[in-house]
């Protein structure tokens, strides 16, 4: 009796000392790709400024703002090198990005990060949807509003590359962030954001 009682007090143990683990398992695919947002929770962003950000459909989405400032969705963990997946929808007049390796996650700007903009009506178009703000240019500039578009954006030490619907639009060296949060922003218009994944590398 004593043996059983001892395999059993093991047993549970191990059961309990993986259960930590499994969670972290849940929140990883097979290939390496961690889901940050799924189209059911904010659970892995703060919210920074005030937007009416709504999950509704497996989709989340603002469509107004409070003060002058953007407003953003900051993710909680700090991302060094990775790829990144987005999936979103702007309507034509849209104001949006999306920000990595912030250096301040209370103060997202390109002062402080890596803007990847999306804008199609930005008045100059150089540093408009798919550029990356006052690092890399554009040229030409695509169109976004008013469909699903994916960006692929990919960040390995200084070399930095963006992919919009399976179109290169810049691939660039660059130094000034090295690691921090990413950031959904909000800044006009329309802007839903439907699947979020990353992969560190």
């Amino acid at each position: 009796m004593k043996c059983w009682a001892t395999f059993a007090i093991a047993l549970a143990a191990a059961g309990f000392a993986a259960l930590p683990f499994a969670n972290i398992a849940s929140a990883q695919s097979s290939d390496g790709w961690t889901t940050l947002f799924d189209g059911k929770n904010l659970d892995h962003w703060n919210r920074l400024g005030e937007a009416n950000w709504t999950v509704v459909d497996g989709i989340v989405q603002a469509d107004k703002k409070v003060g002058e400032g953007s407003a953003f969705l900051v993710s909680k963990n700090v991302y060094t090198d990775f790829q990144l997946r987005v999936e979103f929808w702007v309507d034509t007049a849209a104001n949006s990005g999306i920000f990595i390796r912030c250096t301040d996650p209370h103060k997202i700007s390109t002062a402080t990060g890596y803007e990847v903009n999306i804008f199609d009506t930005r008045p100059e178009p150089s540093y408009g949807t798919g550029a990356i703000v006052n690092v890399a240019k554009v040229d030409p500039m695509p169109k976004a509003g008013g469909q699903w578009n994916t960006f692929e954006i990919t960040a390995k030490g200084p070399q930095l590359t963006v992919i919009l619907n399976g179109t290169k639009t810049v691939e660039v060296q660059d130094s000034q962030f090295a690691s921090g949060p990413l950031a959904l922003q909000y800044g006009a218009g329309v802007v839903k954001f439907r699947k979020v994944e990353i992969k560190p590398l």
